[in-house]
């Protein structure tokens, strides 16, 4: 994994090595390894955690089919929206 370093600005490239080291799922094996699993309760997880993607997937899926509807847009504490502006 690699981060550039512009205008020697060390800060904004650690939070942009941070951003993809949670992207990439790092820290959480990281915490998972800290203690011994036993192969039952991986085998638990594993099975939780396909069962939340598909669900997510499938809630995704009937959003943009239109059988539910989509998330509400964010709003900030002044009232404006956080929507991306068009360009």
């Amino acid at each position: 994994m690699q981060v550039l370093v512009r205008d020697n600005n060390v800060d904004q490239a650690l939070k942009a090595l941070k951003r993809k080291l949670q992207r990439e799922g790092v820290f959480r094996e990281m915490k998972r390894r800290r203690s011994y699993e036993k192969p039952s309760e991986k085998r638990v997880r594993e099975k939780a955690e396909a069962i939340r993607r598909m669900r997510k997937l499938a809630r995704k899926e009937a959003q943009r089919e239109g059988l539910i509807p989509g998330p509400k847009p964010k709003v900030r504490p002044d009232g404006r929206s956080m929507a991306p502006r068009p360009a």
